[in-house]
């Protein structure tokens, strides 16, 4: 039984730059990308103050629920971070949901978490600097005590690593242990029914009927929404951590 689990396929290469390469992740980012922004046109349309339709009604909770769980993490004053953390959310949760279609998560590709981890560092630091000033923010790395400094910046460089390996890791090895059980079950099916005869019966995967559903539950959905909820909690504490 042979396995191969390799990263994302590049599908073809734009011949500029040296060449860009768009692999699966970035196919599969900009369908979710357009998904998301279609369900966001959807709800949106024909906005009334009166007599509000259902698709406003379901828009308006939505918001209400991203702006009420930032205030609650980082406070009133952090209200105007909700649309980023609702997109940080929705983005993770429909990433890693794509596999349940069979598609490969794009949150499963470092680059997709790194560059998310690179921002909210970004983030953290620009809201540092607002809150203490350039000094003040030059100044926070010595702390307690100067001999602190080297390992302030350590600390500083493995938050967006942490940040994304987290993300990464988790989806990313979820990916690798469908991809295992899948092959033994096939082995397992194939063991199961080689002694018929027919060889169509015989090659039949059959175990692999109904008992992936079941790891599903846990690898692709109780995992997206856990890491989505992780992502976009910690991003909250850092950005709000800064400010203080």
């Amino acid at each position: 039984m042979n396995i191969e689990v390799n990263g994302p396929k590049i599908l073809f290469q734009i011949p500029i730059l040296g060449g860009i390469n768009i692999t699966e992740t970035t196919r599969n980012a900009w369908i979710i990308m357009v998904l998301i922004i279609g369900v966001s046109i959807f709800l949106t349309r024909n906005l009334s103050v009166r007599n509000p339709s259902r698709r406003q009604i379901i828009a308006e909770k939505l918001v209400t629920t991203a702006n009420n769980w930032v205030e609650s993490t980082m406070g009133v004053r952090y209200r105007s971070f909700a649309p980023y953390i609702g997109a940080l959310f929705i983005s993770s949760l429909c990433g890693s949901l794509s596999s349940v279609t069979g598609a490969r998560p794009f949150t499963g590709d470092l680059s997709t978490t790194l560059a998310w981890a690179l921002v909210t560092t970004v983030m953290v630091q620009v809201n540092n600097i607002r809150a203490n000033g350039v000094l003040g923010w030059l100044k926070s790395f010595t702390k307690p005590v100067f001999v602190m400094t080297p390992i302030n910046l350590v600390s500083e460089i493995a938050t967006p690593i942490s940040l994304s390996f987290r993300h990464f890791g988790n989806i990313g090895s979820g990916i690798v242990i469908t991809t295992l059980i899948y092959a033994a079950l096939s082995a397992a099916s194939h063991a199961l029914l080689g002694w018929i005869p027919n060889d169509f019966i015989a090659n039949i995967p059959i175990l692999q009927i109904g008992i992936p559903a079941f790891l599903s539950l846990y690898f692709d959905v109780f995992t997206s929404f856990l890491q989505a909820f992780i992502i976009s909690m910690l991003t909250m504490v850092f950005v709000s951590n800064a400010g203080e």
